[in-house]
């Protein structure tokens, strides 16, 4: 009878420490997806910034039309693999889409404020100077949810990879998530120069 209550307080002993490291794992990975849908506001924000952006910049910038369509095809590339990613952010997939379009479209931005430099009656226009100041703002806190993401993404994959969580995350199929990198292309890694 006492190895049987032995027996049986071990059990729960270990059904409770198997839900308590399930529950983390819950707990860390709503953590992480929370974090994306931070993200996912302020690329919002700047998506939606992109056209009034590209609207200014038509009027003086007549002669750069392929690199005004640039930006507004890169801008629809990172809307629609924003749109993928945040369905799923564990996907590590999609995760991977976004960062390249979102590398892709900084990289037009960037050839775009760098083309602008020669029209100083753009520079000094009161929309564009507002909306730069926007954007630059957005970006900011793109940075900050960025990192925001990426620290709940490495204490998610440390406690489902570390024993015994990586035992109990693959009990239950918890897979790692997906840091948020900036893509390899040296062009993408360059800041958007907002100067106006």
């Amino acid at each position: 009878m006492t190895t049987l209550i032995v027996i049986l307080v071990i059990l729960a002993v270990l059904a409770f420490w198997v839900i308590g490291v399930y529950n983390r794992l819950v707990g860390l990975r709503n953590r992480f997806k929370n974090s994306f849908a931070q993200i996912d506001v302020q690329l919002k924000r700047r998506y939606d910034l992109i056209p009034n952006l590209v609207e200014v910049a038509k009027g003086y910038m007549k002669h750069e039309r392929e690199t005004l369509e640039a930006v507004i095809h890169a801008r629809n590339q990172a809307v629609s693999a924003s749109s993928k990613a945040v369905l799923d952010p564990a996907d590590g997939a999609s995760v991977q889409q976004l960062a390249a379009a979102e590398g892709t479209l900084t990289a037009s931005l960037g050839k775009m404020f760098a083309l602008s430099e020669a029209y100083p009656d753009l520079k000094a226009n009161q929309n564009m100077i507002q909306l730069t100041e926007e954007l630059t703002s957005t970006e900011n806190k793109i940075a900050f949810t960025r990192q925001a993401y990426n620290d709940s993404v490495m204490q998610y994959n440390t406690s489902a990879e570390q024993f015994p969580g990586s035992v109990i995350a693959g009990m239950f199929g918890f897979h790692t998530a997906e840091l948020l990198q900036a893509t390899e292309a040296p062009e993408e890694r360059k800041a958007v120069k907002v100067s106006f």
